[in-house]
Formats: structure tokens, C-alpha cells, sequence
């Protein structure tokens, strides 16, 4: 379920969109003004890993294709 990001040209106002498929059809228009006139915008991220991870915790251990490893990652569970 990709979350994507547009801004308004208009009024400036960034606003988020997610869409179950691909198939989803939806109205692209500002929330704020209703205007039609959007741009695409790069979602900015934020992840850490390892042991400045805040809290998260990692168990490796042999599976049949060679090792796996499985994280912990603090926070409500999806």
C-alpha cells in the first residue's frame, strides 16, 4: 500500500495520498483549495540500523539457506 505525497502549485499545501492497488482510481485534488494542479513530491524517510537503532534487536540463527536473520523493531506491530 504505497503512500504517495503531492503538493498543491497553487496554495503550497502538501497532502498525502494511499492507494490500496493500482487500479484504485482517485480524484487528485487539493484538499485545502480543490485546485487540480498538483506536483509529485519525494517522501522523506527516516530508518536506523544496528546498535544506534534505538531498541532494535536481532536474532540470527541457520536456516536451510545458510543464515537468516530476523529484526525487532520497537514500535506498534502492523
Amino acid at each position: 500500500m504505497p503512500i504517495f505525497e503531492f503538493k498543491c502549485s497553487t496554495c503550497q499545501e502538501v497532502f498525502e495520498l494511499l492507494l490500496m492497488n493500482d487500479k484504485d482510481k482517485v480524484e487528485l485534488i487539493c484538499p485545502k483549495c480543490n485546485s487540480e494542479e498538483l506536483e509529485r513530491v519525494m517522501s522523506a524517510t527516516h530508518y536506523a540500523m544496528g546498535a544506534a537503532g534505538g531498541g532494535m534487536k536481532s536474532q540470527t540463527r541457520t536456516c536451510p539457506s545458510g543464515s537468516c536473520t530476523t529484526y525487532e523493531v520497537p514500535g506498534p506491530a502492523s
